[in-house]
């Protein structure tokens, strides 16, 4: 039994021990590390910007894009590949996210790392192939067509892929919440119980982060919103499943 205690306790690590300023050292490096691997998995999709540039404007249909600065069309190839990069590096930034938070964490619970890894990319891509195929061309048609009887729309090519860009950058963080339920539950900080009572304040939470990862008009917010809500609901299910009783925290406490 004491060995078992032992076990569970957490690690006497270098994250637990270290001061502050070393916390800051280790979160430097991964951020370096991140922002290499988008770099040059951004690199490597600006060799194929043409090809990538026709796959992210789909979207659009028939709408054709324009530029008025000279330089207009080379920043556009740029901001699609660092957002292609952003994409392809994912796994990289998340693995350097979790393994920041890691050493913090039990023993077992920093066994589940790799699987947590693995799941955030996958909801993340997810998150940002719903808005892609299914929420970005009904929010296009929708905004473009909106006012077309007394307006002539002339749509950027600049302002088309940060549009794009940020909201599926958007999409793919709102869509971490399960992840980061299951996360929040398994060490005890949250229970379903928690998350039931608290449902009120997260609809108005959701709305909230509707407006502000979203770009401004209400029709991209509220598509945000629809799905943020089925997923805080989706993880009161998985935080019932597989989340710590409250007893067994107190028991490890």
């Amino acid at each position: 039994m004491a060995d078992e205690q032992i076990e569970d306790k957490p690690e006497e690590s270098k994250k637990g021990s270290m001061p502050f300023l070393d916390h800051i050292e280790e979160l430097r490096w991964r951020l370096i590390k991140s922002i290499l691997a988008v770099a040059i998995l951004g690199g490597v999709s600006f060799a194929f910007a043409d090809y990538v540039f026709k796959f992210v404007t789909q979207p659009l249909g028939d709408v054709k894009l324009h530029f008025t600065e000279i330089t207009g069309s080379f920043y556009a190839y740029l901001k699609v590949s660092f957002f292609s990069g952003l994409f392809a590096a994912s796994p990289i930034v998340l693995y350097q996210l979790w393994k920041f938070i890691g050493p913090g964490l039990y023993p077992k619970e920093k066994r589940a790392v790799l699987p947590m890894v693995f799941f955030s990319t996958l909801l993340f891509l997810t998150g940002a192939a719903f808005c892609f195929f299914v929420v970005l061309p009904f929010a296009l048609t929708f905004l473009i067509s909106y006012g077309e009887e007394v307006m002539t729309p002339i749509i950027t090519v600049s302002s088309y892929v940060s549009f794009a860009g940020l909201l599926l950058v958007a999409f793919g963080a709102a869509f971490q919440l399960p992840v980061i339920g299951y996360f929040l539950g398994s060490i005890g900080v949250i229970t379903p119980q928690f998350l039931g009572k608290g449902r009120p304040y997260a609809v108005v939470a959701i709305l909230i982060a509707g407006a502000v990862l979203s770009p401004p008009d209400i029709l991209t917010q509220v598509l945000l919103a629809g799905p943020l809500y089925l997923l805080y609901e989706l993880t009161i299910i998985i935080v019932r499943l597989t989340g710590r009783k409250k007893d067994e925290v107190e028991e490890e406490s």
